[in-house]
């Protein structure tokens, strides 16, 4: 689906990210983890477009990103910049479907079903301000998803969140990635949450010298899915990731 070879990202001297590399196969969710600074939030940009690398190349499906593309939906983590205060919640999941020049009534239909996948259904006419934060995602999710993107990209979704409201998010993202075989870039600095949404784990860490994003290691979770918030995370496998993890974070 899409692919880095190897990319590199500097503003003026300042070195971000140096000779990243990697792949991601179609449908699969790529999580990416590291500490603050090291680059994760650029790196996604460069993935969807946004951000043109100083070095290497982005590919998605063999052809070199040179912008965005509407197969390449992205969410930001804040939500409250993210919509549009004066559109209902109807209005804003339509801006992609706009964008798309989804004509009446097949977009009123498509709203209304990705409403409900999102258990937004009661909430269409009602403005932002009005919704909790937990919904406010709900109805970015429910945007990007009406681009019928082939490829997600999530900056630290749910890092404002509370933990019982993330974990509802988690399970619908899950969900609804592996119905619609939609691939999933994660940023997250939460290690249980990669382990816990990805089949891959991408570790950045600072270079030493240029103190430039870097991949560290690269490790494949190999929990079966559907997973579970109680049983997975106490599953021996899930703690033996975290602490590997750990360790490679902490050095």
């Amino acid at each position: 689906m899409i692919a880095a070879r190897p990319v590199g990202v500097s503003f003026g001297s300042r070195q971000v990210l140096a000779d990243v590399s990697f792949d991601v196969p179609s449908g699969q969710f790529l999580c990416i983890i590291g500490p603050s600074g090291c680059g994760k939030t650029t790196l996604l940009r460069v993935l969807a477009g946004l951000i043109a690398p100083t070095s290497g190349e982005v590919t998605a499906d063999g052809k070199a990103v040179r912008g965005p593309a509407r197969s390449r939906a992205i969410v930001f983590q804040d939500y409250t910049k993210a919509l549009l205060p004066w559109r209902t919640v109807a209005g804003n999941v339509a801006l992609g479907l706009e964008a798309c020049r989804v004509a009446e009534p097949q977009k009123s239909r498509r709203i209304e079903e990705l409403l409900s996948k999102m258990g937004l259904g009661h909430c269409a006419g009602q403005y932002p301000a009005q919704l909790s934060g937990g919904m406010q995602q709900r109805v970015q999710i429910a945007r990007a998803l009406g681009q019928d993107p082939q490829l997600l990209l999530m900056d630290e979704p749910f890092g404002a969140l509370d933990a019982i409201t993330r974990q509802g998010l988690q399970d619908e993202v899950a969900r609804i990635a592996a119905e619609q075989k939609t691939t999933v870039v994660f940023i997250t600095h939460d290690l249980e949450e990669a382990i816990y949404l990805g089949d891959q784990v991408i570790v950045l860490a600072a270079a030493p010298g240029t103190g430039a994003g870097r991949i560290a290691e690269r490790i494949t979770v190999e929990i079966p899915r559907p997973r579970s918030q109680l049983e997975t995370r106490e599953d021996p496998r899930f703690l033996a990731y975290r602490h590997r993890l750990f360790g490679l974070l902490k050095h």
